[in-house]
């Protein structure tokens, strides 16, 4: 999710349902942080493939940030 789309998001969700200012916060907040892990594994997979720093444990790491990210929406 880009910082275009998560506001976007944020501004839809907000705009069309009553919400005090801390759920609005809560759900930048979330938003934020799905981006930012995404950000995180994406970097991660790159790695993954360069020559330089190829490694299994760059693709566990991309694994265990999106695993992260997926049980804290479970929740």
């Amino acid at each position: 999710m880009t910082k275009e789309e998560a506001w976007a998001a944020f501004a839809e969700q907000y705009n069309h349902r009553m919400h005090g200012p801390s759920d609005a916060f809560k759900f930048a907040w979330n938003a934020a942080t799905k981006a930012e892990r995404e950000a995180c594994a994406k970097l991660c997979d790159v790695l993954a493939v360069h020559p330089k720093y190829a490694s299994d444990i760059t693709k566990l790491a991309a694994q265990a940030i999106r695993a992260r990210g997926d049980s804290e929406t479970n929740r």
